[in-house]
């Protein structure tokens, strides 16, 4: 499905529309910038909502997927793994905490 409209009127046909959206589909993002079907460049000002903050396309980060996809992309907490005990290790070091608890939500997080 390439035409813009075509996926404009797929969203609006089973997405919830709980906000007015600009008329243009967004296909990549590169740096700061994001861009449509059309080709048409956009400034990201909100940081995809403040989960981008580095930006699209951030070769750092792309290699850290490809290698965790190479690896174990995704395991729960109730195995054992070297990026998990890496990390409890490097965020209690750089903070005030003992200890870490590796949880899947808020709700989780803020259960006794």
């Amino acid at each position: 499905m390439t035409n813009t409209q075509e996926i404009i009127d797929l969203e609006q046909k089973y997405v919830l529309q709980t906000y007015k959206r600009p008329e243009f589909v967004l296909e990549r993002g590169e740096g700061v910038w994001l861009y449509d079907s059309e080709g048409q460049r956009y400034l990201d000002g909100g940081s995809g909502i403040a989960v981008n903050a580095l930006g699209y396309r951030h070769e750092v980060i792309s290699q850290a997927i490809r290698a965790a996809a190479e690896g174990l992309l995704h395991v729960s907490n109730l195995y054992h793994t070297a990026p998990h005990a890496e990390l409890a290790r490097d965020l209690c070091e750089a903070s005030f905490a003992d200890r870490v608890f590796f949880c899947n939500s808020g709700a989780e997080a803020n259960e006794g």
